[in-house]
């Protein structure tokens, strides 16, 4: 099948391996100093991997290769023991300290717009007109205490998980971006290394609209802090 998967410049690789420890499938190990594609079967083609290389040599191209294989993933993933430490990951997570918010922060909703996700909101809405657009993981409204007084309020917002959703956000923004008078643009993600995803479909995005749209990144810790 044809299908969108990685593909790794060796020439460029400096070794580093951060792609293969960013890879949640296990798809890239490290072959004599270089990262290397090892089971296309195990690429999911979302490209965690590339915002964690520093050499930028990692893209992604279109051609035949073997279907992602979910079940094949799981059961190495298992074999190695990563389930455990993803398990012993998420019970850490709840205790962690989150910014302290005040009654009233809890209980007032900044949502300007109906729908949020991404993948639902029409293009031509007319509350995109003129718009500072928040375009934030969907994490991030449980990981950050104070969201809606922080990013949302003054915002028309839009939320994705490009792991879950496993779908390019690019062509849906950019004809947001493109048929819309966009004032600027505030992407909210996680540290986590899928969430470089969103950034790319939105970096992507407004490439293809051709226009020259103001762009800012914020990342979150696990623990609710601004990095």
């Amino acid at each position: 099948m044809k299908r969108r998967i990685i593909t790794i410049d060796e020439n460029k690789c400096n070794g580093c391996g951060a792609c293969a420890k960013a890879c949640h499938e296990g798809a890239i190990d490290m072959v004599n100093g270089k990262a290397r594609l090892m089971r296309e079967d195990y690429c999911d083609g979302l490209g965690d991997c590339l915002p964690a290389c520093p050499a930028d040599a990692i893209t992604f191209e279109e051609r035949e290769a073997l279907a992602y294989n979910e079940a094949a993933v799981l059961a190495a993933k298992a074999k190695k023991g990563a389930s455990t430490g993803l398990q012993n990951a998420s019970v850490t997570i709840p205790s962690l300290s989150l910014q302290a918010v005040s009654a009233t922060d809890q209980n007032e909703s900044m949502l300007s717009n109906w729908p949020v996700q991404i993948k639902l909101a029409p293009p031509t809405a007319p509350y995109f007109d003129g718009a500072d657009l928040l375009i934030a993981a969907d994490c991030t409204a449980f990981a950050y205490a104070s969201l809606h007084r922080d990013f949302i309020q003054g915002h028309v917002t839009l939320i994705g998980c490009p792991k879950l959703d496993a779908v390019d956000y690019s062509q849906k923004l950019a004809e947001i971006f493109r048929n819309n008078n966009i004032k600027s643009i505030h992407v909210l993600r996680m540290t986590v290394p899928c969430c470089g995803g969103l950034t790319m479909a939105v970096k992507k995005a407004i490439f293809v609209s051709g226009k020259n749209l103001p762009l800012q990144v914020t990342t979150i810790s696990n623990d609710g802090k601004i990095q």
